[in-house]
């Protein structure tokens, strides 16, 4: 008992701390999730035959799973996690090396996934976190100084899993997240500017070349330049686009109503549970409901700031600017895309996208923030 009451008594405790703005935000959307998943599926299930809340209720155990996921990865002091870091690492690059084999499955062209009868398993996901814990535990030991030679070793770090995705090939996420991302840690753990600025010019560089000497397939060339140049879609890669605007366009200021949308229930607009689920809330919610949801993310990106800023230590820092820079480009190339001012990419809009390791990620790595959070006086 005295030992219980000292830890009652003490200010320094864990769960004193705990972010409930953080905890919030990301309990609103989740909620929200379910329904915009259900709306955006129902029409397209019922067409052929099947149930109509057989993704929702899918969806619905993704959610409470990634909840669990969260606690877990709250409970355990993120200390301790770092100290797994290396183990943590090594298993996914083993993944990453595993769906290139046949163990692999191949969707739309990309082999990224592990089939497990109805569930199936995206690794590169999972490579988010990897490299987070892997760059902030490096960083985090050369007390935010990193010269050439120690960005040298940080950039092997990072690159190792972002080769194994390329060669997937997932061009999309390791443009558009994974490069932003890792310059964005780097940046705040002492890289040089130069330094960082020279390895984004070789980096498009690179990317101009992969493009000439068509490492990169021709449908991906459409999807990813589709948004700068419509009329020049020679595979109507922009339908989903010009689709996506008419649905957004339709919703007003208020919106068309929950389950209401014409686009959505006609299923005019192509993976609509996935990856442009945004065009179901912009037209049944309108701009209130966007914007509310927009207003929900920016509370997230602004708690996991704060958790940077009072984190107890660097590497505290270097994971929560990670998750940051994660949630910030994957939530504005998503919206983007659905507005035309992105690239056409596979990237899910965080935990609110049908998909289960994209919401087991965002939820352990939304636990990792709230861990740095409460710990802060510990």
């Amino acid at each position: 008992m005295t030992a219980l009451g000292t830890t009652r008594r003490d200010p320094a405790a864990a769960w004193r701390h705990i972010d409930f703005l953080l905890v919030g935000a990301t309990l609103a959307i989740a909620i929200l999730s379910p329904l915009m998943v259900y709306s955006a599926s129902r029409t397209s299930l019922e067409a052929i035959g099947a149930e109509p809340t057989f993704l929702v209720v899918r969806h619905i155990g993704f959610l409470l799973a990634g909840a669990a996921v969260m606690v877990v990865a709250a409970s355990v002091d993120y200390r301790r996690v770092r100290d797994f870091t290396p183990v943590i690492y090594a298993a996914v690059c083993a993944l990453l090396l595993l769906v290139l084999t046949p163990l692999g499955s191949e969707v739309r062209g990309q082999q990224s996934w592990f089939q497990f009868g109805p569930l199936s398993l995206q690794p590169a996901e999972l490579a988010k976190l990897a490299v987070i814990l892997g760059l902030a535990a490096y960083g985090s030991t050369q007390r935010g100084d990193l010269d050439l030679r120690r960005l040298s070793v940080a950039l092997v770090v990072a690159g190792i899993p972002m080769g194994l995705i390329l060669l997937q090939p997932e061009v999309g996420m390791l443009l558009m997240i994974f490069v932003p991302m890792v310059v964005t840690i780097l940046l705040i753990a002492g890289a040089r500017p130069r330094h960082l600025a020279v390895l984004v010019a070789l980096g498009i560089f690179g990317i101009v070349g992969a493009f000439q000497l068509e490492v990169v397939a021709d449908y991906q060339k459409e999807r990813l330049t589709a948004f700068l140049d419509p009329t020049g879609d020679t595979q109507r890669s922009s339908y989903n686009l010009n689709q996506s605007k008419i649905a957004i366009g339709a919703g007003g200021l208020t919106g068309a109503g929950l389950f209401q949308g014409s686009q959505t229930n006609l299923a005019f607009v192509p993976e609509q549970p996935t990856d442009f689920i945004f065009t179901v809330v912009g037209e049944e919610l309108g701009f209130v409901g966007a914007a509310t949801l927009l207003f929900l993310y920016a509370i997230l990106v602004w708690r996991v700031w704060r958790a940077a800023q009072l984190a107890r230590d660097f590497f505290g820092t270097l994971v929560c600017v990670g998750v940051l820079a994660m949630l910030v480009f994957s939530i504005f190339q998503n919206v983007g895309m659905t507005m035309g001012i992105m690239p056409i990419t596979g990237i899910p809009l965080p935990l609110m996208s049908y998909g289960g390791t994209a919401v087991l990620t965002t939820f352990a790595a939304l636990g990792l923030v709230l861990n740095v959070h409460m710990r802060r006086f510990a």
